[in-house]
């Protein structure tokens, strides 16, 4: 199941903001809204930072500094200025030029309550104090240092309370620290920010989606329902959500409403593209319960059967309590079959769009097999070790599809093939979009007790009909055994939508 949602890194360009908020008066940026001193001691302060920002020597920027300093605390506690937002503003742009985070964002606070149309002016300073901060904690986590990742962005938090960004990369680094209990609160935290702006709904909808995910994966199932009923009162008719859903109404034992919902998805199969209809059909053929634990309603039934007056013979307790385990089992298989069904559904919609993904065809094998559908099984089979001839997942899948259809001759080459005979195992970890094309990862591992002869591994990257948009080569060497051979493949075209190898 995917959880977390791919969020690209933001760094913010200071020079910029920085160079855009001091191009006036010399090195000083006026407030962008009506602000007038009103009085002698706030007007000094002003006149203070002013100087300060035009300096270029730092003895006498320090003194400016201190002055206003003064002058702003004064006109606040004796000069009868507690209610004048210039003066509070003012003293926030001093903490500002002093780089005090926790002053600024009392003095604004202040600001903002007597003077609201201040706001917009006093965000952009806000954000000029919280980029520095923020691309620190980025630069963090691109060093893997969690626990300074997680300082800066707090602080950052703390500084634009107002935007979910700090929020939303705070629960992505608990997330992978697998602290997921403080994931969830940063990304509910991160959704309750972004739904009071519109021009966060992007964030709120990956915040809501990310939430619900971990709700689900950790078992939180009634959140996790009311987190996905919340995105879709947001977002309606999102098919990964509504299958995520009714994955969530299968878990808590309402089949009928999980049924409803994916007939629901599937119904408007040919509005989706081939990985959204994946992603669906995965979650539905994973929706299914495990096999019911029979052993304590058989013995529960026991126990009852031994207490019934006349006695039951020991026959009739059998037969009594056999037919309570076997309606279980029974009413399992066809709630599974039916769920298996819907699920070939999607997964058959997402191949009539690109027939040549290893994982929908490996899923989709999957269903027919345990569907009992033996023709399927097989012609599903071989299309996928067409593609993907030499993995050891593959092969296996091959040999059951024999085994489906009596294929004795058929079922044992191949499993002897997977499990002794096999020159090696390819594995192929990751198959990413980049800008250029795709990005691949894979692995060569050899399974046996020899190290195998070098080879070559040519692979052809192609669109959804087949048509190869780029070939690439990987070297394989001498593997001793047990050990692997790992390989990186870049090819380039937008249009690449699957991959296919052979050995040479």
């Amino acid at each position: 199941m995917r959880t977390v949602r791919c969020l690209a890194v933001l760094l913010l360009g200071m020079g910029i903001l920085a160079g855009r908020l001091h191009a006036q008066s010399g090195g000083w940026a006026g407030p962008k809204c009506e602000l007038k001193p009103g009085h002698y001691l706030v007007n000094g302060g002003l006149l203070h930072l002013q100087n300060a920002a035009k300096t270029k020597f730092d003895d006498q920027k320090r003194k400016e500094l201190e002055d206003a300093q003064k002058n702003l605390t004064q006109a606040l506690t004796t000069g009868g200025q507690e209610k004048n937002p210039a003066a509070w503003y003012y003293l926030g742009r001093y903490y500002i030029m002093v780089n005090d985070a926790r002053g600024m964002d009392t003095a604004f606070t202040r600001t903002e309550a007597l003077k609201p149309d201040c706001k917009g002016d006093i965000d952009i300073w806000r954000r000029y104090l919280w980029a520095p901060i923020f691309n620190a904690g980025i630069a963090a986590i691109q060093a893997k240092n969690n626990d300074s990742a997680i300082a800066s962005l707090r602080r950052a938090s703390f500084l634009l309370p107002a935007d979910p960004t700090s929020a939303k990369y705070l629960a992505i680094v608990f997330y992978n620290a697998g602290q997921q209990d403080s994931a969830l609160v940063y990304f509910r935290r991160a959704a309750d920010i972004a739904a009071k702006d519109p021009k966060f709904a992007q964030d709120r909808k990956d915040a809501l989606y990310n939430l619900g995910r971990i709700q689900q994966s950790t078992q939180k199932l009634p959140e996790a329902q009311a987190t996905y009923t919340e995105f879709l009162t947001v977002y309606p008719n999102d098919p990964e959500i509504l299958a995520a859903l009714g994955s969530v109404y299968m878990q808590r034992g309402n089949k009928d409403s999980a049924f409803s919902i994916y007939r629901q998805i599937i119904a408007k199969a040919d509005s989706m593209g081939w990985m959204s209809l994946l992603s669906i059909g995965v979650q539905i053929y994973q929706s299914v319960p495990q096999e019911p634990d029979t052993s304590a309603a058989g013995s529960g039934c026991r126990t009852q059967a031994r207490g019934v007056r006349p006695a039951l013979t020991m026959a009739r307790i059998k037969a009594r309590c056999d037919s309570v385990t076997r309606e279980m089992y029974r009413a399992h298989t066809e709630g599974s079959k039916e769920t298996y069904k819907l699920a070939a559904q999607a997964l058959d919609a997402s191949l009539k769009l690109n027939p040549y993904y290893r994982e929908t065809l490996l899923y989709r094998v999957n269903t027919a097999e345990v569907l009992e559908d033996s023709a399927n099984a097989l012609s599903l089979a071989r299309r996928l070790v067409t593609i993907d001839p030499m993995s050891r997942q593959s092969i296996r899948m091959m040999a059951y599809a024999y085994q489906l259809n009596g294929k004795v001759d058929s079922t044992i080459h191949y499993l002897r093939l997977a499990d002794s005979t096999m020159l090696a195992d390819v594995t192929i970890s990751q198959f990413d979009s980049t800008d250029e094309g795709r990005e691949v990862k894979g692995l060569v591992t050899n399974a046996r007790d020899k190290s195998n002869a070098p080879f070559k591994l040519v692979f052809d990257f192609v669109n959804t009909k087949g048509e190869a948009l780029a070939t690439d080569t990987v070297q394989v060497a001498a593997i001793q055994p047990g050990q692997s051979q790992p390989f990186e493949l870049k090819p380039k075209g937008p249009s690449i939508a699957a991959w296919r190898y052979r050995k040479e």
